[in-house]
């Protein structure tokens, strides 16, 4: 008998007869736990969703909560029978009744969780409050997924899938909804999978985050290691945080890139020295020195408020993205020499 609150056992996701994401193994440990599924449009992420809360069947493979089977290639228990909820990333609210009515849908479910949720505090943290007579055509796209999550949350499942679930939602809302919806899920224990395509999103509200790229659940890890750690050239690709610059290794501790020089630090991996590798460069990796030898030219500059991430050219043309924070003295400017503190130093060096 498995000690997962949930387990999925080499399932593949199928949608319109077609194979969308292939022998996935994902489990999830304790009750109250949150994994978030990172991958491009189209990919699966939400066929998965869709499996797991019986809206679609397996074919091989297991779908376990709480150790009980809810499908496999003969079990398939039927929706409302799973204490599963899934929040479509679409409108699913019922146009014939108001705001209210529709959350409080959720409630009539039977729940025999301990810890209770609020309701009167979800509609407050989700901004309802003056939307509670209004029919859904009334309303706009981020105001009827903010009721649908509503619903879903006070609905207390054993488990709760969102799709997309803040990407109607305006900007300077949602960081706020983050911090709240985050802490809601941590008191009520309700265990949650979150399909997204923000992976800041997906770092700050999971404990676990899964990369889904070409049919196949490519990373299954905590957020700081799938983006310290990535596992692959494709996961790296995808998560677009840095750049892969040829290098070879010199040493126990050290490499060697002709535009940088040398580069020390712990590797991830053992690489026979003479190797040629390709190193993954984070913008957080190099340091900015004004007095260094080193200068790079400055291609691009965003400012981001708390800090600029800055494209520096190489001799050799690479464009390597770097971080630093935005009260700096000196903000050079495109076309500018910009310095690199040597020698370099990688807390953890990735390569492929």
């Amino acid at each position: 008998m498995s000690k997962n609150f949930f387990e999925i056992d080499n399932v593949s996701f199928v949608a319109g007869g077609k194979n969308k994401v292939n022998n996935v193994n994902l489990s999830i440990e304790n009750e109250g736990e949150i994994v978030c599924l990172l991958g491009p449009s189209g990919i699966g992420k939400t066929t998965i969703l869709r499996t797991i809360a019986g809206l679609e069947k397996i074919n091989d493979g297991k779908i376990s909560l709480k150790n009980k089977t809810l499908s496999s290639k003969k079990i398939h228990v039927e929706p409302e029978d799973r204490n599963v909820a899934l929040s479509f990333q679409e409108n699913c609210l019922f146009p014939h009744y108001n705001v209210e009515k529709n959350i409080y849908l959720g409630a009539n479910r039977k729940s025999v969780r301990k810890k209770k949720i609020n309701s009167k505090d979800i509609i407050k943290f989700l901004n309802l409050e003056k939307l509670l007579n209004k029919f859904p055509h009334e309303i706009s796209a981020g105001e009827a997924q903010r009721a649908s999550l509503a619903r879903s949350l006070i609905s207390q499942p054993d488990l709760l899938l969102l799709d997309e679930p803040l990407s109607n939602v305006d900007q300077s809302f949602k960081e706020e909804i983050q911090v709240e919806l985050k802490q809601i899920l941590n008191n009520s224990k309700i265990t949650t999978i979150i399909v997204t395509h923000d992976s800041y999103e997906a770092f700050y509200l999971g404990n676990k985050c899964g990369i889904i790229l070409n049919g196949q659940l490519r990373q299954y890890d905590d957020p700081y290691n799938v983006y310290h750690f990535p596992n692959s050239v494709e996961v790296v690709n995808f998560l677009n945080r840095g750049i892969l610059i040829p290098a070879k290794v010199t040493g126990e501790n050290s490499l060697e890139n002709n535009d940088l020089g040398t580069i020390k630090g712990n590797f991830t991996k053992h690489y026979p020295k003479g190797s040629d590798v390709q190193l993954l460069l984070q913008p957080e990796d190099l340091e900015h020195d004004d007095k260094s030898n080193l200068k790079l030219e400055v291609v691009d500059r965003k400012f981001r408020g708390t800090n600029f991430i800055y494209t520096l050219k190489t001799t050799s043309n690479l464009l390597i993205p770097v971080f630093v924070h935005s009260h700096h003295i000196h903000q050079h400017e495109v076309d500018e020499k910009f310095g690199i503190k040597r020698p370099i130093n990688i807390d953890h060096i990735v390569c492929f």
